[in-house]
């Protein structure tokens, strides 16, 4: 395994970061302890989850995963090993969580608490903000072309005060921001900075050969700030392994199971996977680990969030850390890229 620093923090991550969003909805308990379990094994010490997971959200399932991690008896024995990162949910419909939640100071100071106790861990090493309170461009939309005229949300400072208290209480260790765009990112550091609070450590947002938009802006923030990018859907849900194409649906997989899933399936994006896949098999690559060694190679990411429902899975998408694209195979990458740019942001 590989690790990098987290950001300006003391924290060494490994390059391959184990992602959970399936656990309690595709993957059972007694199947998210054996991936942990083997993650661990081979070097993964960073585990990302959120208090909205498992995905699809539902009121019945909310918060699962982090239950379920909560129950993993490594979690007490070798926590000095793991690094813990969880998310507060931005504002969405339905009012299961919290009565209808947002990003104000009493909204991430209880989901922090109500995190602890279902992780059953005492600190969290990275608490995100998993997505902004304010009109803007994520999930699926590349830009933003008009704002409200009128809009309210939770001022920053407000949030970055809350977060403040966590780290001195002791709850977070440190903190990080997700689905944010490079004004977003700016204004935190330009507040964090003036009032002497915490900086963000790291940005967790999508990056895939299917949707590089991170490098428009975002890259130069987490390079010239040291805001290291948790690229997460490095395989455009599944999309990228080819197992897709020519219209098939694999029993049990994610975009067999929900047809709201569409963000990486349009008609440009299909075209685009289709090309990544012949170039891997050019190269005698499986197309997985060509996608996943090209995330893992980026200089601006500090880990690359994996996802698995099967160990096969999660043993070739953790083995993509040994594989080294060179010169010949990025430049052609970028060729398809050029042709094809961004089809799923």
């Amino acid at each position: 395994m590989k690790y990098r620093k987290l950001g300006n923090t003391d924290i060494d991550v490994s390059v391959i970061c184990l992602g959970t969003m399936t656990w309690g909805e595709q993957n059972t308990e007694s199947e998210a302890h054996e991936q942990l379990d083997y993650s661990l094994e081979r070097g993964v010490n960073f585990i990302d989850t959120a208090e909205m997971y498992p995905v699809p959200p539902k009121p019945e399932t909310y918060a699962d995963t982090e239950r379920i991690i909560g129950k993993w008896d490594k979690l007490k024995t070798d926590r000095d090993k793991v690094i813990i990162a969880s998310k507060v949910a931005g504002p969405m419909s339905g009012d299961y969580i919290r009565g209808g939640n947002n990003l104000s100071a009493s909204h991430i100071i209880k989901a922090c608490d109500e995190s602890l106790k279902r992780l059953n861990i005492d600190c969290i090493d990275l608490f995100q903000l998993h997505w902004p309170e304010r009109t803007t461009n994520y999930f699926g939309t590349l830009g933003v072309s008009e704002l409200p005229l009128e809009e309210e949300f939770t001022p920053f400072l407000e949030r970055l005060k809350a977060l403040d208290r966590l780290v001195k209480a002791g709850k977070i260790r440190h903190w990080g921001l997700s689905n944010e765009t490079p004004w977003g990112v700016m204004k935190y550091l330009q507040l964090a900075d003036a009032e002497g609070l915490p900086r963000p450590a790291s940005i967790q947002n999508p990056y895939s050969l299917l949707n590089r938009s991170f490098e428009i802006g975002n890259a130069e923030v987490s390079l010239r700030e040291n805001v290291g990018l948790l690229a997460y859907s490095p395989l455009g849900f599944g999309v990228l392994t080819g197992k897709y194409l020519d219209g098939k649906k694999p029993q049990g997989a994610r975009l067999t199971l929900w047809d709201r899933f569409s963000r990486y399936t349009n008609p440009q994006a299909i075209i685009a996977t289709e090309k990544y896949v012949r170039l891997a098999q050019k190269f005698d690559m499986s197309p997985t680990q060509m996608a996943l060694a090209f995330v893992n190679q980026r200089s601006f990411v500090t880990s690359n969030i994996i996802g698995a429902t099967k160990m096969d899975q999660l043993k070739e998408n953790i083995d993509s850390i040994d594989i080294e694209l060179n010169h010949e195979i990025l430049e052609e990458v970028d060729n398809i890229h050029q042709v094809i740019s961004n089809p799923s942001p």
